[in-house]
């Protein structure tokens, strides 16, 4: 079995996270997504989600390319989650591009995978204070 890990906040979950849930399990058999805890995301990303992390697990296990959700509660934990949940492809999206190269030396592959262009949370949260 294939395993793949993709990472991220999906707070006010939309179908360019869908796209990349879809995509990101394409690459393999089983999807893990690392979901970034409410404490990593205001402390280490200075983000406030509208949704707790409870919630957007929640959510997220209710998507039908998922099969496990996990916490990310720091940045440095990648290396660590490739070996325990024996990862062989890592994901995420292509703003990333270059920044988890080092995941290669765990013996993983690195998927930088193309952004849903039109639709971001950042501005959807714009949309909704007024800006529409």
């Amino acid at each position: 079995m294939k395993r793949v890990i993709t990472y991220g906040t999906f707070d006010l979950l939309h179908y360019g996270h869908i796209n990349l849930l879809r995509r990101a399990k394409e690459q393999g058999d089983y999807l893990i997504v690392a979901l970034s805890t409410d404490e990593f995301n205001w402390e280490q990303k200075q983000k406030k989600c509208y949704f707790s992390y409870d919630q957007r697990a929640a959510l997220l296990e209710a998507v039908r390319y998922v099969d496990l959700v996990i916490p990310e509660q720091s940045w440095d934990q990648k290396r660590t989650d490739v070996h325990e949940y024996h990862i062989d492809t890592f994901c995420i999206g292509d703003d990333w591009e270059g920044e988890f190269d080092f995941l290669r030396e765990e013996g993983v592959e690195v998927v930088y995978l193309p952004r849903t262009p039109e639709v971001s949370t950042t501005q959807i949260k714009a949309d909704l204070n007024g800006n529409l």
